[in-house]
């Protein structure tokens, strides 16, 4: 039940005295002026007007909550997308193999070992320079399997066509002999087919066990297949 305002306003009681002759007096005359009572009236807004404000409200936020899910959600496909492309960057050309931070190319060209290194270069490469025992296991393992018979071996940059014994990477450095790998017995400087003898190295052994010591003195005249590297491609992003 609602409840009710009362309002008094003006509110004043007369009172006569006695006669002077000691009669009672009339009797008193009272006046209310402007007396009101208000009741108080219920509010006009209806429950369920605040309901719907409340749900509103609450529709509001919820839809703000889902803008804010399907935004961020939209970034982070946004993010993926961009580190995809990021990491598909490549780092190495088409037909090249990245490894230890440098490319590889498997020539199935077969040529002289001047021509292969000519051929390197021309790629912005040169004959591969093994620089590690790793390095080395890598390359055996992949030329195995690209060798379809027992002369089908990879010239690689190692010559000594300049001084008999003293083996040299295209680069000019001299090769480690901490870091040779010679099969047994090599190189030997066979001069049956060339008498200028053997003075350009080949990699590549097929038909048994994996074996780091497979590289062979050859006849730089003789057509083999060779191993181009280069470095990775510095300008390519990955994540």
């Amino acid at each position: 039940m609602p409840e009710a305002e009362v309002l008094y306003s003006d509110v004043k009681f007369n009172r006569d005295k006695g006669n002077n002759d000691g009669s009672a007096s009339s009797a008193a005359d009272t006046t209310y002026s402007a007396v009101r009572i208000l009741e108080k009236q219920p509010s006009t807004e209806l429950p369920g007007s605040q309901q719907q404000s409340e749900s509103a409200l609450r529709s509001k936020v919820t839809s703000e909550r889902v803008a804010v899910i399907v935004l961020s959600v939209l970034l982070a496909a946004s993010l993926i997308t961009l580190g995809v492309t990021w990491g598909s960057c490549k780092r190495c050309p088409d037909g090249w193999e990245p490894h230890g931070g440098k490319c590889y190319h498997f020539s199935i060209n077969k040529a002289t070992w001047t021509r292969s290194r000519a051929e390197c270069r021309c790629k912005g490469g040169y004959l591969v320079k093994i620089e590690s025992r790793e390095e080395q296991a890598f390359l055996e393992q992949k030329v195995r399997v690209q060798m379809t018979e027992e002369e089908d071996k990879f010239w690689i940059g190692l010559t000594d066509s300049g001084t008999e014994g003293v083996w040299l990477w295209t680069d000019g450095s001299a090769l480690d002999s901490g870091l040779s790998f010679w099969s047994k017995g090599e190189p030997d400087n066979y001069k049956g087919i060339d008498t200028m003898g053997e003075n350009c190295a080949r990699m590549g052994e097929r038909g048994r066990a994996t074996d780091p010591t497979c590289w062979f003195d050859k006849s730089c005249e003789d057509p083999h297949k060779s191993i181009c590297e280069k470095p990775e491609d510095p300008n390519s992003l990955r994540i």
